[in-house]
Formats: C-alpha cells, structure tokens, sequence
C-alpha cells in the first residue's frame, strides 16, 4: 500500500463534484507531464477498489446506517429509514471517500491510460488496464448516482464538470460498459507484478468481460419501469456475452482486521446487526422446511406449531404498523423457515454455557436456566466485547412506574421489532431494546475475514429470470433462470440438501409468496392463528391478515411470478448487497417493507400516520441521499443544476428518475 499511496500522490486532484473554477483549474494540472514512465495505471485501479470497501468509519455510516437501514436488510435502528438524514456522514462518504479518494484514482488510471497510449509508451496490457479502469467507473459512479441522483460524466476530461441527469448518467454508463468490455483483449497474460495490483480477479480479463456486461444488466434492468424500451435494448445485447454465471467468477473482495478500507464493512462492535421484521416476514414459512429438518434435536422442545403466532403483549408491543405480526412476540422457533435464515441470523441464545466472548472466554454466563452442556454455534457473535448485551436473553416488561409485568426469556427464539416511534410502549419494553433479544447476524460477516461481494451469480441469474418474465429475449427460460439463482444462493449458504424440497414448496411466506414457480395462486386474505395472552396466560384465535403491499399492483397482487423473483433475488442479496435491495424496493416497491411504528409521529415521514399506516406508500420510505452541505457552500450554482435535474427538492423523500413514482 506504501507503493500505491506514494503513486496516487502524484495527482493533485481533489476531484469535489460541482467544484468552484479555480479548483477545478487545478484538478486539471497535468499531473503526468514530469514522469509519464513512473506512473503505474494499476496502481491506481489498486488503489481506487481497496478504498471503496470503505474504511470502518464510513463503512458503518454508508453500507450499515445508510444502506442496511434503508432496505430493511438487518436491523440498524431507524435513522434514514425513518426519514433521517445526517449530513456529516453522507459528507464522509461522498466528499473523504468518492471525491477525493475512489473516483479521483480511478479517473487518474483512465487519465494515466490514455496518456500512455497517447504517446506510445504502452506495454501489452495497457489498453486492457484502461478498460477495466473504465469498468469500474462504472460501478463507481453507478453506486454515487444510485445514492445522490444527479452526478457530473465529464469531470476529469478537461471541461468545467457539470451535473447530469440520472438518464444521461445511466445512458453514459451503459454506453462505457459496453464499449469498454468489447475493447478488452481477453488473450492478455500479465506479468504476475500486475496480477497482484487486482485484489478480484488478478487481471484475468475474461472474468472483467464478465462483469461488465453482468453490470450491464444490472443498470439496464434499473431501467425496467421508466425507459422500458432502452431497458430492453441495453439487456438483451448485454445478456448475448459471457456473464457471472458461477461461484469462481464472483466479484469480491478479501476483508480483513483491523483499521483500513479491507476491514469488514460490518465489522463496528456497536451495531448489533439484528435480523429485521422484512427479513423475518420473508423468510417465516417461506420453502416450507421445518425448523426440527434444520437443526439439532435439542432444539426441538422449542419449535412452536405452525399455526402459532405467539404471545400477545398489547401493552408492550405496538400494532401501528403494516407488519403482520407485530404484536405478538413468539416463545421459541418457527414451525418452517427459509434455511438461510439460521445461517446468516444465529438464534439469540445458542452459545455454549460459560462462554463469554473471544477476549474473555471463561466467563460464565450468569443464567441458571441455560441447558446444562449445551454446545453453542460457533458462528454466534458476541459484540459488544465490552459487555454481556450478546449473551443476556432474560429481560423484562415494566409498567410506567417500573414495576415488573412480565419477565420474557429469549432464548432460542426468533423475533424481529419494526422500527419508528414506539412511544410509550418502547421505554417499558426492555425486550425489544436489548441486543441479545433478537437474532444477530452472523461472526463470518463481522469479524473482517470474509469476502465482500459486490456481484454475484445468484443475481445475473434472478435477472435473467426478471427479463423473461417481461417477454425479452434472453438465453434462459425464466423458471430455469429463477431456480438457478436460488441454487446459486443454497450453494453459498452450503444448504444445497434442502433444495429440491424448497423449490417445489407452495407454503406462503408472512408476505404471501411461495417459492414453487408454477405455484401463482394467491393467498387467502387471513390465516387463522393461536395465540396466548402475555398478562392472563389465556389462549385465543386471532385471524393474521397477509399485508397489502400498494407499491406493487395496487396491493392486489403477493404471489406473481416477479414477486417471487425478487424475493428471492433479496434474500440472496444479504447481507452483501443491501444497496441493490434498497434499489429493486424504489424501482419496483418489491420486496414488501413494512411502516415504521407510529405510536408518536415522525417528523421526517409526515404523510404516515395512524390513519395511513396500513398503506404503502412512496412518501413512507427514503428515496435517496440529500447532498452534503459543503456541495452548496462551496459552489451553489452547481449545486442548484443538480437540484434542478432531480425534478424534485434536494429532500430524502424525493424519487430518483428511475425509481417507483
């Protein structure tokens, strides 16, 4: 790293968006005219794809409060899911990250490149390393785009740079991809000093052909409800080349501990990474798989019937929301379970007695209850180090003056909470603010030594899936399309033995939508459910009604055959992917997202009260990033051009181009 920071800076850059004239006068000094020969273009690729794994403090900021909150992905609190913005961190992420580190050297290895070539100083591998560099521009302004909105395409190329368009950003950047992948000579060796400057593929140029034309798909299909005719075109000439289609051709990353951008995105000990109440609708009952099929027998006294809903605490638990079982905590288990659930979210609970956390293993678990010589998943995680939140399961319900209602267990449960404004109910539920409460996900993404990936083959495949659906021509029928994407994701989780069983499942999800792909009849409007009353100990019968999700279909629609795909598509997108999750919801209004709580009201969601919190609606979930203040400070004419081709205030609320309206 030493080698590529002491390259990178060479380049004077600062590469600000919108930047005032005399900045920009010096972004564009030559940089390259005193030592052409002792600037490397892979250096500075290098540079640009290590430092957007972002380091821990922005990480924590963009990929886990930004990103996982807005798409429901794991449960960070409410923040921008409830409308909340924070200018300091969208500041760190688009000014200390973007501007003047990842899109600044990745322009500089697209600048370096073509000067090289200009003057003939060129090696065998140089026109290839100019077309990846402008592949992952790509992606790179793609992600900043897919955040923000409007973003310049010029910058960098000698001219004042402008603001464009989502369209003429999405059109520009389909336009590279294409250019870019059909200009890569795949027959290219690299010397193996040149490999290692590529952290993904070691420049195997056919794995970035590849991925730029998987990439193509993406973004094509981002276009899908807006501009359907170019979505059309840019996909079906996309999907004629070589694409991600396995596991060995993955784009991912190596993480790995400690303080840099390779640390672990979800790596920050003070997120507790709870599962959310979407992933637990989603996953509920969804492949018909039984929870006593997926684990150990001791964990069978506490697997509940199907037709079980939980314990209803009407005081504590609040039911101003579109979730369907908010109200009810469950006392154990699932009857069935998507089986990647386990995998990524470990049962609150199942740790061995006596173990603690890594840096103190012996201490004992202060729980006379726990099953005596339990053997705990090793995959649980433990955070915070610096205390027994992970590990402590028993908490309690209190009145408004403190005393004890209820004393609630949590062991070996599965609960998810909505977020919002719980009001009263939340300061006298100790339950649902406590970490060790609810399923966490799991140590292989938070201890920084996993691979981070930005593009799979489940994806390419629930893609291809989506564009057969749509009636294009694409080279796999869309069931065999779906099915594979699903294989795909098994594979990964290593839970191929249930696969044949889950893809002929007709048993509905809490959302309504079942895996089997000729299965397309709709759900009954209810399900007929016990229950058992938190404060009297009473059983009852209450009728759970599906939701009604109006972003798709005016609600009249849970168990098409894009809702399936997509349900799928998302929950093989975590816990990597949150972004592309955030992105189907505003594109499609898929997967279904429940409301915040609306015991109070949020000022950021005005429109959702407790006379809407039924619906669906656009003006109840985040759009996109507002810009960070120093934009408008430092040059408001650029900064109002962008505002203006957003065609709409530079708010969170405010859709993107191509997103649902």
């Amino acid at each position: 790293m030493k080698k590529i920071i002491k390259i990178t800076t060479l380049l004077t850059t600062l590469g600000v968006l919108f930047t005032s004239c005399k900045k920009f006068e010096e972004i564009n000094n030559d940089p390259l005219a005193a030592s052409l020969d002792q600037v490397q273009v892979e250096y500075f690729i290098n540079g640009s794809i290590i430092g957007t794994q972002m380091d821990p403090h922005i990480a924590e900021r963009t990929f886990v409060l930004y990103w996982q909150c807005a798409s429901h992905q794991s449960f960070q609190g409410t923040s921008i899911s409830g409308g909340t913005y924070n200018d300091g961190w969208s500041s760190d992420y688009y000014g200390n990250g973007y501007m003047s580190g990842w899109l600044n050297q990745i322009n500089s290895a697209v600048q370096v490149a073509e000067s090289k070539i200009a003057s003939g100083n060129v090696k065998p591998y140089t026109n290839n390393l100019l077309q990846v560099a402008r592949i992952w521009r790509a992606y790179l302004m793609s992600e900043l785009s897919d955040n923000f909105g409007p973003i310049p395409i010029n910058a960098f190329q000698g001219v004042n740079p402008q603001p464009a368009s989502v369209k003429d950003v999405y059109y520009f950047l389909l336009e590279e991809l294409k250019d870019a992948s059909s200009k890569l000579d795949v027959s290219v060796v690299n010397p193996d000093v040149v490999k290692k400057e590529d952290p993904v593929y070691s420049y195997d140029y056919a794995k970035w052909r590849r991925y730029a034309n998987s990439m193509r798909l993406r973004l094509a299909m981002r276009l899908s409800e807006i501009d359907p005719g170019k979505a059309k075109t840019e996909f079906e000439a996309a999907a004629t080349g070589e694409l991600i289609t396995d596991a060995d051709q993955t784009f991912q990353i190596s993480e790995k501990p400690g303080w840099d951008a390779l640390t672990g995105v979800m790596s920050r000990e003070w997120n507790p990474g709870r599962l959310s109440a979407t992933l637990k609708n989603l996953y509920t009952g969804l492949g018909g798989i039984t929870s006593a099929d997926q684990l150990d027998a001791k964990f069978d006294p506490y697997i509940k019937a199907a037709d079980y809903v939980g314990i209803k605490y009407a005081n504590h638990f609040s039911p101003l929301t579109n979730d369907p079982t908010a109200a009810y905590w469950l006392d154990g288990l699932p009857n069935m379970i998507d089986p990647r659930a386990y995998k990524a979210f470990i049962i609150p609970g199942d740790f061995s007695r006596g173990v603690y956390n890594a840096s103190n293993p012996s201490t004992p678990v202060n729980d006379p209850n726990f099953p005596t010589g339990w053997s705990g998943n090793s995959n649980f995680n433990s955070y915070p180090s610096w205390d027994q939140s992970a590990i402590t399961t028993v908490h309690t319900l209190t009145d408004a003056s403190s005393a004890v209602v209820a004393t609630v267990d949590a062991k070996f449960t599965y609960n998810a909470y909505t977020g919002g404004d719980w009001g009263a109910k939340g300061s006298t539920n100790n339950v649902r603010a406590d970490g060790g409460s609810i399923p966490r996900m799991a140590n292989q993404f938070r201890n920084s030594t996993n691979k981070r990936i930005f593009f799979a083959a489940w994806e390419t495949y629930f893609l291809l899936a989506e564009a057969a659906v749509r009636g294009w021509s694409v080279p796999m029928g869309a069931q065999s399309a779906y099915e594979e994407g699903v294989r795909k994701s098994f594979e990964y989780w290593g839970v191929e033995s249930f696969l044949a069983s889950y893809l002929s499942s007709t048993n509905y999800n809490r959302c309504g939508t079942s895996v089997s792909w000729t299965h397309t009849t709709e759900p009954a409007a209810t399900l007929v459910m016990n229950y058992v009353d938190g404060y009297t100990n009473t059983p009852g019968v209450v009728n759970i009604s599906y939701p009604t999700n109006n972003l798709y279909s005016n609600g009249t629609v849970k168990n098409d055959l894009l809702s399936k795909i997509i349900t799928q598509k998302y929950i093989a997108q975590v816990p990597w992917l949150p972004l592309e999750g955030w992105n189907d919801q505003r594109r499609l209004g898929l997967p279904f997202l429940e409301n915040p709580v609306i015991e109070n009201a949020l000022p950021n969601l005005p429109a959702l009260t407790s006379s809407t919190y039924m619906t669906s609606d656009v003006k109840f979930f985040p759009q996109r990033l507002k810009y960070p203040s120093s934009l408008r400070n430092s040059n408001e004419a650029g900064y109002n051009a962008a505002v203006a081709l957003l065609g709409g205030p530079d708010e969170v609320l405010t859709p993107l181009w191509w997103a649902k309206h």
